[in-house]
């Protein structure tokens, strides 16, 4: 292990709420899905069983799968980021990068949506990064680059650490062992 290393613990508690919210969905989901039609159609609003059981099997399919990524991290033993001389492992969502070497890092952005700041990781080499391993996490990092402009964009949520700490500890590290980008 390098003298300076700095590693951050995933969050059991926060990925734990994470697990209790999405089955909560995953079960508002069910109850969607099996709904009596003629009930549906019954109700002033959201009358259309095609739309209230479609919106139920998303429900599942969707928070199933972010129930399977939080029990997933909650049973690794991994750390969910370790910065150090050699760059930043990352290892805190579903779609983590693993090594991002200093090299490749020109740079931090943030970017909020629905008030959840992420930090955005400007890479010199995105496509490097899009072409991950398997089809459904390339499809996730391409999502990941047209909203937030990078395929990886770190979240504080399931780290042992707030925002703002993660942000600054980033900014540290790149000025200590990152290479300013050609203009």
């Amino acid at each position: 292990m390098n003298n300076d290393e700095k590693i951050i613990e995933l969050s059991k508690t926060k990925l734990l709420l994470l697990i209790t919210g999405a089955l909560i969905f995953v079960a508002l989901g069910i109850w969607m899905y099996q709904l009596d039609p003629a009930w549906i159609e019954a109700q002033r609003r959201f009358n259309s069983p095609v739309i209230v059981h479609g919106i139920g099997i998303v429900s599942v399919v969707f928070f199933g799968a972010c129930c399977a990524a939080g029990i997933k991290k909650f049973l690794e033993k991994k750390p969910g980021l370790v910065l150090s001389a050699a760059g930043i492992e990352d290892n805190s969502s579903a779609v983590s990068a693993g090594l991002i070497p200093w090299s490749d890092i020109q740079g931090f952005g943030i970017h909020e949506i629905q008030k959840q700041r992420m930090l955005v990781i400007k890479l010199a080499d995105p496509e490097k990064y899009i072409r991950a391993e398997g089809s459904m996490k390339q499809a996730l990092n391409r999502m990941n680059t047209r909203i937030c402009g990078s395929p990886i964009a770190i979240s504080s949520n399931a780290l042992k650490i707030n925002f703002d700490e993660l942000v600054s500890l980033c900014n540290s590290y790149h000025a200590k062992y990152g290479r300013t980008a050609a203009p």
